[in-house]
């Protein structure tokens, strides 16, 4: 469960772009120069990494060693956004990196464009709005980009021709009516097939609602149905696991190896059996292993390298089942996590004065492992619009029996905070400069506080009652956007609460 800021987007200077290189001749979309670009409806921000040099010689072999293993999904998140969009991604590469692609042609700024938006959402939907965005050049132009690239170049079918190929392409980038919306929660609709994603294929959502009905339904169940794809075969219904030796096997079979190399240089010993579990459970796609990672991974609570990776978060699913591949790898911020850290050992407290009824509260906050992170690279659901800060895991009854980490990115923000700070965005809009300066002395650490008490306290605040089924079950298409909602009212309430002065994170 995480709280991306609606505000600027950020990209990471590690991930970047990395089909997007610095080319000051072609005008390439790049993280070379002083000024990150800015196109479309995207600032692209570059953020530091502090406490690199700090590391010690083997703690810099584990991060490069999980670096690696981040990157080695890429291919997964663009698929899960939509089946077109490794298509069109190495289309757009092809055509980027041809020596025989004409840079000149008044049409190729809006490519370039087009270009940076796919590589930023991770497809052809809008990385908040899920629409599909189309491109400002003309079919006639795409066809003339695509019939100068060689063709061993391009992702053809098998025995497909150039004019085939782009036919086929046609459509999904310039007709807007069709597949037009990633996610689709709209009432009154089938949210399955009106949904974009590449989560189900042949299968209507009551097929998927009553497939998942005769899973088991007990308070300590795993997640199901989150690491795979549910297509029909034969007129049966199937589910495709996202494993090694399954679908998205190359590229899981590549963050293995990684992994492995990673546990040689592991931290301490709960860090390599957490490295160890994640493995059996990309070997094997058993969510119940699953479980045990997750277990494993929220006692890990001293390693100074952090790395979370897996299917997890539901949003870009309309019924919440499936989860979207992303992997999160930081250092701890040390600093920093005082006061998060200060916010979290008083849950107990938030709790027990919450305005829930009685029934609702947790008698006993268990585990919150709190602290603020500065984030290495994030690949997947999360880059390169990142979260500000993050609570896991998502299972509910490992929450309860277990804990939680919870996090603020504390790099994230700052550039956050770097780029507002000149913006003219407060003197656009407010005009009493009283009220400014008392924004801009107070406005950052507002900020961070919401996000602490959102993640730290909102997210782990309240039981679902005995009998109750779990979110994604009885909430459906809401259960995401209220959580969040529910998280963040959570937060304000206690925002202005003397609890937080005695505290000592704020003075007034």
């Amino acid at each position: 469960m995480k709280k991306t800021s609606l505000g600027i987007i950020l990209l990471s200077a590690i991930v970047s772009f990395s089909a997007c290189k610095s080319d000051s001749d072609s005008g390439a979309i790049g993280l070379g120069t002083d000024q990150p670009e800015s196109f479309a409806d995207l600032q692209l921000l570059q953020y530091q990494v502090p406490g690199w040099d700090e590391l010690e010689p083997r703690q810099q072999e584990l991060a490069y060693y999980l670096y690696e293993a981040s990157l080695s999904g890429r291919d997964i998140i663009y698929d899960q956004r939509g089946k077109y969009n490794l298509s069109i991604r190495k289309t757009i590469e092809a055509i980027w990196e041809s020596p025989e692609t004409d840079k000149t042609d008044k049409e190729w700024d809006a490519f370039r464009t087009y270009a940076g938006q796919v590589w930023f959402s991770n497809g052809i939907y809008h990385h908040y709005s899920n629409d599909k965005f189309l491109p400002a050049f003309t079919e006639e132009y795409f066809s003339k980009l695509v019939n100068a690239v060689k063709p061993e170049l391009l992702p053809l079918e098998p025995n497909e021709d150039i004019s085939a190929f782009i036919a086929r392409l046609r459509p999904v980038i310039f007709d807007a009516s069709y597949v037009p919306k990633m996610v689709n929660l709209k009432d009154g609709i089938d949210n399955v097939t009106e949904s974009a994603n590449n989560f189900y294929e042949g299968v209507t959502q009551k097929e998927v609602e009553a497939f998942y009905a005769k899973f088991p339904q007990s308070d300590h169940e795993p997640e199901w149905g989150l690491n795979s794809k549910l297509t029909k075969k034969d007129g049966v219904l199937v589910e495709q696991v996202w494993k090694s030796g399954g679908m998205y096997g190359a590229s899981i079979d590549k963050m293995i190896s990684w992994l492995e190399k990673a546990i040689t240089v592991a931290e301490n010993d709960q860090q390599k059996k957490t490295l160890s579990l994640l493995i059996e459970y990309y070997k094997s796609g058993d969510l119940k292993k699953w479980d045990e990672y997750n277990i494993a991974w929220v006692q890990d609570t001293s390693s100074v390298i952090d790395f979370a990776s897996g299917f997890i978060e539901v949003y870009n699913d309309a019924l919440g089942i499936k989860g979207s591949f992303e992997s999160v790898l930081s250092l701890r911020d040390f600093e920093t996590t005082k006061r998060i850290k200060a916010i979290a050992d008083e849950a107990q407290w938030f709790e027990d004065h919450s305005p829930l009824e009685a029934a609702h509260k947790k008698k006993k906050v268990k585990g919150i492992s709190a602290k603020a992170i500065t984030v290495i690279v994030e690949s997947g659901d999360a880059a390169p619009s990142t979260p500000i800060g993050i609570n896991l895991p998502n299972s509910d009854w490992i929450r309860k029996d277990y804990g939680s980490k919870s996090v603020s990115i504390s790099n994230i923000v700052h550039a956050y905070n770097e780029s507002s700070a000149n913006s003219g965005f407060l003197e656009e809009f407010v005009k009493d400069p009283a009220v400014i300066k008392r924004m801009k002395t107070y406005g950052n650490l507002a900020s961070d506080l919401h996000t602490d008490m959102h993640e730290c306290i909102g997210h782990a605040s309240g039981q679902i009652n005995p009998g109750v089924g779990t979110p994604d079950k009885t909430l459906k298409t809401y259960a995401s956007t209220l959580e969040e909602a529910r998280a963040d009212l959570v937060a304000l309430y206690y925002l202005l609460d003397q609890k937080l002065i005695d505290l000592g994170v704020k003075e007034s």
